[in-house]
């Protein structure tokens, strides 16, 4: 027996004393769990896993140690053996117990490529939050490193299992009531950029601000950077398109069964908040061009959504019918005659009562992701591609960073996804891939 087998069994008995509600095969043998990035999206996701396997959290990861005693603190809460997690700052070092069946990552999107890819060398399956990726190459190398080694990479894309929208794919979509689809909207009206503009500072004594940072570039520490303010700056992720855009973008794919993008473009820019120390876009466009249908993103963080009902969602027009989804419902509109057809998110409240107080917590997209975990788990035992493959979050990711390129260059990007680059552009191609800071070395699909 080696020691991830003995370890887990060792737990097996105090875990399945846990909650009657669990189910599954995974049930059988509890398995050993290590979250990386414990803030409020990590624990998010982690308190879901809980609540649909009675899995052991052994090892938490953070570089701000305060949020990472307090993570540790409620897990041994929530957990059926009451114990407290062993707590890292230093991702490297966790992994190195190699004694993991499952790695949650949920930090800043800078740092989902190098911890993915040591997990899956580790020997652990992993649940990576969206976008996968900082650049298109970091994706790329994940992908080959959840191949070459033979894991599950489930992508916290969980709009694929979102019980309403699931419904509204077969009910609408699969039965023909759109009829021929050739043009999609996708859009966020959220006024979520910040227009704060405080002064740089030194970082917080319990911050290991060197390490946060990591491969990215080095910035003054600000106050809007942490926790949960870091997607305001380009430095750390991929600005609303990266954040909202490959959310839907990526509902909409599995929904149509669309694959990669052909062709994409976009514009925009910061067009109205200029004072804020944010520098990502307030406004943009991008077009993403499939064989058939054509699909276009807008965000605009200030005014009033076209629409109020649905501020950040998707329109999909047919020649026979009309489907506007969100997070919260979606609506079916007849072209003429027919039935309108209308559903709400389903909530899970009285079944699993921590959401009513939990804090922080979107309720709203809880049933989502015990969902999105229940298909993971069950991938894991049965060794198939999860719902939001890997593969799949690397094409809505791709799709959502080669938008940006094209609006920061001023161009449309033709794409070849067999090769990986884009067509006829040494200046794009070299956007592909982004400097990483020293010492870190960044990953190299062809290396791996």
């Amino acid at each position: 027996m080696n020691r991830r087998d003995f370890l887990r069994s060792a737990a097996a008995a105090t875990a399945l004393a846990a909650v009657p509600r669990y189910a599954g095969a995974w049930a059988a043998v509890p398995k050993r769990v290590g979250l990386i990035g414990s803030g409020w999206y990590g624990k998010t996701d982690l308190f879901r896993l809980l609540q649909v396997a009675p899995v052991e959290v052994v090892s938490l990861c953070d570089a701000d140690s305060r949020m990472l005693a307090d993570a540790a603190t409620q897990v041994a809460a929530r957990q059926a053996s009451r114990k407290a997690p062993r707590t890292y700052s230093d991702y490297r070092k966790m992994l190195a117990e190699k004694d993991l069946d499952i790695v949650l990552i949920a930090t800043p999107d800078h740092w989902h490529a190098l911890p993915m890819i040591e997990a899956v060398k580790s020997g652990a399956d992993v649940y990576v939050q969206k976008p996968i990726s900082i650049d298109v190459a970091e994706g790329q190398a994940m992908l080959a490193a959840a191949r070459k080694y033979n894991r599950v990479v489930q992508v916290g894309m969980q709009r694929r299992s979102t019980p309403h929208l699931v419904t509204a794919r077969d009910r609408i979509i699969r039965e023909g009531k759109l009829g021929t689809v050739a043009f999609v909207e996708i859009y966020c009206y959220y006024h979520m950029r910040t227009t704060a503009n405080p002064p740089d500072t030194a970082p917080p004594e319990y911050l290991d601000y060197e390490l946060w940072t990591g491969p990215a570039p080095m910035r003054p520490y600000n106050e809007l950077v942490h926790p949960r303010g870091w997607r305001a700056f380009m430095e750390y992720g991929n600005g609303i398109l990266g954040d909202m855009c490959v959310h839907m973008l990526d509902m909409v794919r599995w929904m149509l069964d669309l694959g990669m993008p052909t062709r994409v473009s976009s514009s925009g820019g910061i067009l109205v908040d200029k004072a804020s120390k944010a520098n990502t876009t307030d406004t943009q466009e991008a077009t993403s061009d499939f064989p058939a249908i054509k699909v276009v993103w807008t965000h605009r963080s200030w005014g009033d959504p076209p629409d109020p009902k649905y501020p950040w969602g998707a329109t999909i027009y047919g020649d026979k019918g009309t489907l506007k989804a969100s997070v919260f419902g979606y609506d079916f509109t007849p072209a003429e005659g027919g039935t309108a057809i209308h559903e709400d998110v389903r909530y899970e409240l009285e079944q699993f009562p921590e959401d009513k107080t939990e804090k922080d917590l979107e309720r709203h997209v809880a049933p989502a992701i015990r969902a999105h975990m229940k298909n993971f788990l069950e991938c894991i035992e049965t060794r198939q591609r999860p719902v939001s493959d890997i593969e799949q979050g690397y094409m809505s990711t791709s799709a959502c960073i080669l938008a940006n390129i094209s609006q920061k260059l001023g161009r449309s990007l033709a794409w070849d996804h067999a090769r990986g680059v884009v067509i006829g552009d040494d200046e794009a191609n070299r956007l592909l891939r982004r400097e990483y800071r020293a010492p870190w070395q960044r990953p190299d699909a062809a290396t791996l």
